[in-house]
């Protein structure tokens, strides 16, 4: 059920892209029926440039024949579509589960609208359930972990900090060629305080909070879509 709701939410988003765009094209499960999608259009004609956020959203992409480029190319992007881990009434977001947080905040940031796909589940009332990644240098990385773990004692973070691994044991590595630590907070109550304080370490490359980033989110849920806007400041 939920891979039909990611699909439907998917095709949303899809319905509201016009031909010509330049699109960032977001990472993990719900971002990938998004590629599908794209790729059926493109088959039968339809005009697009593309970013992807990660190698395998690159592959999916290269699959499917939809055109790429880079942001050494293009200097903006029209819209990103991604997924998220979790979202709040104000879209903000947790993202990163799938490893890809700094190159998807580097193309949401590029472009001029960030539209995000999810199923019901990724809506909460307060940020936090989901473990927060932080992708750290791997020099250093003593030091930054010990960093990290006293700001999530300062911001009364209710779990651990725990280094991403693979299934077979290894550090999971980005595509730029870092590490994760999760930071397992149960609620964030002051998440733009959190985002200062974490990039204020030095070892810290950047972390999964996206805020005020997304303008529009696509949810869906077992009674249909829902639309939700970006909260007016």
């Amino acid at each position: 059920m939920s891979e039909h709701l990611k699909r439907e939410a998917a095709a949303m988003a899809l319905s509201q892209i016009r031909p010509g765009l330049r699109l960032g094209l977001g990472t993990g499960s719900t971002a990938r029926h998004f590629v599908d999608l794209l790729g059926e259009k493109v088959a039968q004609g339809f005009d697009c440039i593309c970013v992807p956020t990660s190698e395998v959203t690159a592959a999916q992409a290269r699959g499917l024949n939809i055109p790429l480029s880079d942001l050494d190319t293009l200097d903006r992007l029209d819209i990103t579509v991604d997924g998220a881990d979790e979202i709040d009434r104000e879209l903000n977001l947790i993202k990163g589960g799938g490893g890809a947080l700094l190159r998807e905040k580097i193309v949401a940031a590029a472009s001029d609208s960030m539209i995000v796909i999810a199923d019901g589940s990724k809506l909460v009332e307060t940020l936090g359930r989901f473990p927060l990644p932080i992708e750290v240098n791997r020099f250093g990385l003593g030091a930054t972990r010990r960093a990290v773990a006293a700001v999530l004692a300062a911001h009364k973070a209710e779990g651990e900090l725990r280094l991403r691994s693979t299934p077979a044991g290894q550090d999971f590595v980005t595509d730029g060629g870092h590490l994760i630590l999760d930071a397992f907070f149960g609620r964030i109550s002051q998440p733009e305080a959190l985002s200062r304080d974490l990039l204020d370490i030095a070892g810290v490359v950047q972390h999964g909070l996206f805020l005020k980033m997304c303008k529009t989110a696509y949810v869906a849920t077992a009674d249909g879509v829902i639309t939700l806007p970006a909260a007016k400041n």
